[in-house]
C-alpha cells in the first residue's frame, strides 16, 4: 500500500512540482488547498484535495490520519501590499497549527520548508547551514521565526522533523524571475552597481528531489539542509547567461545605486499607505548589492542530493518556456 504524504502549498510553484515528483515515486498525495485556489494540476495528478487553511487546523486535522510525512511548503511570500502581521499569521502561526496537528495525529516525519533568506546577506560566501541568522525584511523575519519554532518543536515534542532551506528557485512556471528575463530580452535591463555580487539559483526539479530526500533519509531527522544549484556566479555572469539563453546581446554599462534607492524610498512612502505594490522598493535593490552564495555539501553528503540541471541548461529551459507563454514581449 502506498504511503500517504500531506503537502501544503501544492497549488503553488514549488509545491506543484513536489506533488508531481511524489506521485511519480509512488506516494499517495493529499494536498491542502484553499477554496479559491486553482487545483487543476492536483486533480490531473489524482491527488486527494483537502480544502482548508493553515489558520484553521480543524479544516484539515482529520485528514492527517494515516499520513506518513508532511511536506510544509506553503508560505506567504514577499509582498508590499499586505499587512505585516499577515506574514506572522501564515509563516509562524500557520506553521504552529500544522506542527501541533501533526504531533496529535502521529505523523512520522515533518519536512519544514524554510529559506536561505533567514541568513540574509552572506558576508563570507559561501555560507553553510551554521551561518548565523540575519534576516533582512519582514518575510525573512517571519520565516526565521517559523524555522526556529519547527526546530524547537522537533526537539521538545519528539516529532521527527527536518528543515530545508531552498536557494533562489527558478524554472518553468516561475514568475519571480520573469521581469529580469523580460528586461534583458527587450534591452531595458540596467545593471546598478558593480555587478560583482554573487548569486545562487536552484532549478525547481532539483530542489523538489532534495526535499523528498529530506523526507526519506533517516539521518536527516533534526537537521537543516541548504538545497541549491551546483554553482553560483556573479550578477554580471548571470545576466550574460540569461542573455545567451534568450539569444540577445548582453546588456552593457553600469549605473550608480543611489538614484534607485531614492526612488524606492519615494515609491514606498506613496504606495504603502494605499496598500498598492510599489513599482520600485528598497528590498528589490538588495538584488544588486547583497552576496547570496551557499555551500550545499552537507545535503550532498548526508542526503545524496545531487543537482542534475546545470545553470546554463536551466536558464535556457526557463527562457524557452517564457517565450512559449508569450511573456517576454
Amino acid at each position: 500500500m502506498a504511503d500517504i504524504v500531506f503537502v501544503t502549498g501544492g497549488t503553488g510553484f514549488t509545491g506543484g512540482y513536489l506533488c508531481r515528483h511524489l506521485v511519480k515515486r509512488g506516494y499517495k498525495v493529499r494536498a491542502l488547498a484553499r477554496a479559491t485556489s486553482n487545483t487543476t494540476l492536483l486533480e490531473s495528478l489524482g491527488a486527494e484535495i483537502v480544502y482548508g487553511d493553515l489558520s484553521d487546523p480543524d479544516s484539515y486535522r482529520h485528514n492527517l490520519k494515516g499520513v506518513k510525512t508532511i511536506y510544509h511548503i506553503a508560505a506567504l511570500y514577499r509582498s508590499e501590499s499586505v499587512p505585516r502581521k499577515l506574514f506572522w499569521e501564515v509563516n509562524l502561526e500557520g506553521t504552529r497549527n500544522l506542527l501541533e496537528a501533526a504531533a496529535a495525529a502521529g505523523v512520522d516525519r515533518f519536512v519544514h520548508c524554510s529559506t536561505v533568506g533567514v541568513q540574509g546577506e552572506i558576508k563570507n560566501p559561501p555560507a553553510t547551514e551554521d551561518y548565523p541568522y540575519n534576516p533582512g525584511d519582514v518575510y525573512q523575519e517571519s520565516k526565521m521565526e517559523g524555522e526556529k519554532l519547527a526546530l524547537r518543536f522537533f526537539r521538545e515534542q519528539g516529532l521527527a522533523g527536518v528543515v530545508v532551506r531552498p536557494v533562489g528557485i527558478y524554472g518553468p512556471g516561475d514568475k519571480r524571475f520573469l521581469k529580469l528575463f523580460r528586461y534583458i530580452n527587450n534591452g531595458k535591463f540596467r545593471m546598478f552597481g558593480s555587478g560583482q555580487v554573487l548569486y545562487h539559483l536552484t532549478f525547481v526539479e532539483d530542489l523538489v528531489e532534495g526535499i523528498i530526500l529530506a523526507g526519506e533519509k533517516e539521518q536527516a531527522v533534526g537537521q537543516i539542509y541548504t538545497l541549491g544549484g551546483e554553482e553560483y556566479v556573479t550578477l554580471n555572469e548571470l545576466v550574460g547567461m540569461i542573455a545567451e539563453a534568450l539569444g540577445v546581446e548582453k546588456p552593457e554599462g553600469h549605473l550608480p545605486l543611489w538614484p534607485l534607492w531614492v526612488a524606492g524610498v519615494v515609491c514606498e512612502a506613496i504606495c504603502r499607505p494605499l496598500r498598492i505594490e510599489p513599482p520600485i522598493y528598497r528590498r528589490r535593490i538588495d538584488f544588486f548589492i547583497k552576496d547570496r552564495a551557499f555551500d550545499i555539501s552537507k545535503a550532498k553528503k548526508e542526503l545524496g542530493y545531487q543537482p542534475k540541471v546545470d545553470l546554463k541548461t536551466g536558464l535556457k529551459i526557463t527562457a524557452d518556456w517564457y517565450r512559449q507563454q508569450g511573456w517576454l514581449d
